[in-house]
């Protein structure tokens, strides 16, 4: 069963919870009507990208905050439900969770909206946080040990209602173990067809390439938008020169770039983004001259906002995969049709020399979440 689920997939956000400030992003079945929904393929095709070997649909979905919103309320689990299996239908095959955001809670969500066609999709999950992987307590910082890694795996894949994980990440690099100790661990769970493919997210530039000695990655995950751009120094281009898929997270800035927040809005306590630089008041004002470039573009293509940010991304390399999150139904459909979207070379062009001009005030994370982002692993010794 093992070796057949190799083959078939064979090419092969996110929330961060505050406890304490700690961190708590064609249809493959063109014949599929959701049972829940009744919801209809879309006529147009959603256009295939690979990440390493593994082949996805172009835009991805993050199941981030479908067990509790931004602003702290808990969405209706049916309703979660029915969004995934509509975007299934409507040719997403790439799905994005991780046991941290809950935790556990949206794993359980994505292995409930998947079971039903499981085969013809691909799921990801993270470990690497320290959290008991039977209560799901959260311990301090960080544990990506390899005894760990493989409990927490256990736990992902019957919350999946699954046997392999199609991409398994290291959600941040533990600044104790060696990342060549990580890819060992991997390489055991891909040996018993547990994991498929592996990736990293959030690393320092040194570990990627150790890590990728180890045991060849598929896809890096770092926050990148129209607002975050720090990825194009390095990762972006190592992941070129590796050959190795990158996978956008908060692709619209924490809904900045939707146009549903303006100068005035304001975080109640609990919202993420009341604790984030970005969204303090006197840089949120600075902050819509972007907002404002989108929405000229938007009318200029004929497109909303949060089309226009997802385009971009697309339009910067052909391995670039968005993994936008969303809780309602409009917004996912909105997503995924930013597929039929292009940007001519002379239109990005246009475009990324408007977004050259632009400063974007206010760190895109707090600083006892920042801390996390960039870390090199320590040398095997």
């Amino acid at each position: 069963m093992n070796k057949k689920h190799h083959q078939k997939s064979g090419l092969g956000r996110r929330q961060f919870l505050a406890s304490g400030l700690g961190v708590a992003a064609a249809t493959m079945a063109s014949h599929h009507v959701s049972a829940t929904t009744g919801s209809k393929p879309s006529a147009t095709a959603l256009p295939k990208r690979r990440l390493g070997s593994l082949e996805v649909s172009s835009i991805g979905m993050g199941v981030q905050n479908m067990h509790r919103k931004y602003t702290t309320t808990v969405p209706h689990r049916p309703e979660m439900i029915n969004i995934l299996r509509a975007a299934f239908d409507r040719g997403v095959t790439f799905f994005d969770c991780a046991e941290a955001y809950g935790p556990f809670e949206n794993e359980r969500i994505l292995g409930e909206a998947v079971e039903p066609f499981r085969d013809e999709v691909r799921i990801t999950s993270k470990f690497g946080w320290n959290i008991d992987p039977e209560t799901g307590e959260r311990g301090p910082g960080l544990n990506s040990r390899p005894a760990h890694i493989k409990k927490a795996v256990e736990g992902m894949l019957q919350r999946l209602r699954t046997d392999r994980i199609d991409l398994l990440y290291q959600h941040r690099v533990d600044p104790e173990v060696p990342i060549e100790d990580v890819a060992d661990a991997v390489r055991d769970l891909m040996d018993e067809g547990k994991v498929l493919h592996w990736g990293l997210s959030e690393p320092g530039i040194q570990t990627i390439r150790r890590a990728h000695a180890a045991l060849p990655l598929t896809a890096i995950q770092n926050e990148y938008s129209m607002a975050t751009r720090d990825p194009e120094a390095a990762v972006i281009p190592l992941c070129e020169e590796l050959g190795v898929g990158f996978v956008p997270w908060w692709p619209l800035d924490c809904q900045l770039l939707t146009g549903s927040i303006d100068a005035n809005s304001r975080f109640a306590p609990g919202d993420f983004r009341a604790m984030t630089p970005r969204f303090a008041p006197e840089n949120l004002a600075h902050n819509m001259q972007l907002v404002d470039l989108i929405k000229t573009w938007s009318l200029r293509k004929e497109a909303a906002p949060a089309q226009i940010a997802l385009a971009w991304l697309l339009a910067q390399k052909p391995w670039i995969v968005p993994i936008p999150g969303t809780t309602q139904m409009a917004h996912m459909e909105q997503n995924v049709e930013t597929a039929s979207i292009r940007l001519s070379p002379s239109e990005l062009s246009e475009l990324n020399a408007s977004l050259a001009k632009i400063e974007i005030q206010g760190q895109r994370l707090p600083d006892a979440v920042l801390q996390f982002s960039g870390v090199e692993a320590p040398p095997r010794s």
